[in-house]
């Protein structure tokens, strides 16, 4: 089989099943596992896909929630530390679902008087922790349809919801943020969840690590200049996109 036959069907089988593994690709193709690594070696060099561990999704996609909890936890933490940072005792705050916002949801255990609003089911299991221990801290999961693969709700139940609610800070995780397209996400019910949060917030505080700085995803829902700060870790300065985007919000925090 040539190289080009088996590239066109990696991504057939890519954008049929979200994320394949080596031994998925190596089974329908009928190649060595060697030759897949060098094909998922050459379309990653293209830009095509993206290797995740044991195998690669599209570039666009953003992989699976447990791939995404345990990459670049070490920045992760920091933002969420710095996040935390911003947030004071008693007010009121937005947490849309993802791995940054869950490890921001540990952050926020130090402080107390919250009401934090959210469609994670992980986000409101770290806040209910705090609930226990007294802080005065009060977490309300959002009603909706179910997504069991992003453990979190969305839909029109989900956003009419948020719409009830006027809060201090909406804390949002993109799948990637640019100076064109502001904060995208992958997929539209993610993004009219989180189109709705910074919508009914004073302040929008979008926590990105450097992995998603000019990144460009499929559906934009915060302008730039609707993001009031952008935290994101230390190794995103030295991009030229996380210079393009510094010119245009108003606060970048470097955790």
């Amino acid at each position: 089989m040539w190289h080009e036959e088996r590239y066109k069907r990696i991504r057939g089988l890519l954008k049929t099943f979200g994320q394949v593994s080596v031994e998925r690709i190596t089974s329908e193709l009928g190649v060595s596992r060697e030759t897949v690594r060098r094909d998922l070696l050459r379309l990653e060099a293209r830009g095509e896909i993206q290797r995740v561990h044991g195998g690669a999704v599209l570039v666009g996609d953003e992989p699976p929630i447990d791939v995404r909890a345990t990459t670049r936890v070490r920045e992760k933490r920091a933002i969420a530390r710095a996040v935390a940072g911003l947030v004071e005792s008693g007010q009121t705050l937005f947490l849309d679902a993802g791995t940054t916002t869950t490890f921001v949801a540990e952050a926020l255990a130090s402080l107390h008087g919250l009401t934090v609003i959210t469609n994670s089911v992980g986000v409101a299991a770290k806040l209910a922790a705090t609930q226990e221990r007294d802080h005065g801290n009060h977490v309300r999961l959002l009603g909706g349809s179910f997504n069991a693969e992003l453990n979190s709700t969305y839909g029109a139940v989900t956003v009419a919801e948020i719409a009830r609610h006027s809060v201090h800070v909406a804390i949002l995780s993109p799948v990637g943020v640019d100076a064109v397209m502001g904060a995208t996400s992958f997929l539209l019910d993610e993004a009219e969840v989180a189109r709705a949060m910074s919508t009914h917030a004073h302040h929008t505080i979008i926590a990105a690590d450097r992995s998603k700085i000019g990144v460009r995803s499929r559906v934009g829902y915060c302008a730039v200049d609707a993001i009031g700060t952008l935290v994101t870790d230390q190794g995103a300065g030295r991009s030229q996109a996380m210079k393009s985007l510094a010119r245009s919000i108003g606060e970048v925090v470097y955790a």
